[in-house]
């Protein structure tokens, strides 16, 4: 792979205090950004504009919704994806980058790895994570350390065999995504990442609503 194009895909809805600094730090590590925005009613797009990103509109609702959109729009050779809210750290793209270009299909972020962490997880989502985890890796022989976390690089041609596939609206996108990425026999690979605490506004995630939907597409998923 010789000086691959890489993209970052953001999902926003009302990240205008906080998607500025995104781009920007993502753009110190990747040739494009863009944005898929699920109609803000705030300046989000206009500064993510104004930092220089791509933007589309998503036409439906929740997280899973907007990149499997966003999926149909990938140009670039190698993908990002991370959150608009801050508490992903673009500067840890160079270590996704680095497994894709040794052979990962999909590199994908661990707050469990030794240096990574996370400031911002109850004891409640780790304790959902936890579980999830080991039924993902019981039932598909599997070694995640991290399930519910939505830091994750793909090749080009590993996107363009998930997104037909993929149907999850919400935040149970990232366990569809590892869960079919393994039943394909894709090479995954996790790297230590740190979430930091989100600095403004409040998480769109429901623990209770979003821990049912993702224990749904497990127990879907085995056949």
């Amino acid at each position: 792979m010789l000086n691959p194009k890489v993209e970052v895909i953001i999902p926003t809805l009302n990240e205008e205090k906080t998607i500025g600094s995104v781009i920007e730090m993502s753009l110190m590590h990747v040739d494009n950004v863009l944005v898929i925005d699920g109609r803000s009613g705030d300046n989000t797009v206009n500064f993510a504009k104004e930092k220089g990103a791509r933007i589309i509109f998503q036409n439906g609702r929740g997280k899973g919704s907007a990149l499997r959109e966003a999926f149909h729009q990938v140009n670039s050779e190698i993908v990002v994806i991370l959150d608009g809210d801050g508490s992903m750290r673009p500067m840890e793209i160079p270590l996704f980058l680095k497994e894709i270009y040794s052979g990962a299909d999909i590199v994908k972020g661990s707050r469990f790895l030794v240096n990574g962490g996370s400031e911002d997880l109850s004891l409640l989502r780790k304790f959902g994570n936890t579980l999830f985890v080991l039924l993902v890796n019981t039932i598909w022989g599997s070694n995640f350390t991290d399930l519910c976390y939505g830091f994750i690089a793909f090749r080009k041609d590993s996107i363009k065999k998930l997104y037909p596939i993929l149907r999850s609206e919400g935040f149970d996108i990232e366990t569809e995504i590892l869960i079919k990425a393994k039943k394909l026999g894709m090479k995954i690979v996790e790297v230590p990442s740190l979430e930091l605490k989100r600095k403004f506004g409040k998480s769109k995630l429901k623990t209770f609503r979003d821990g049912f939907k993702i224990l749904s597409i497990i127990l879907r998923e085995i056949k």
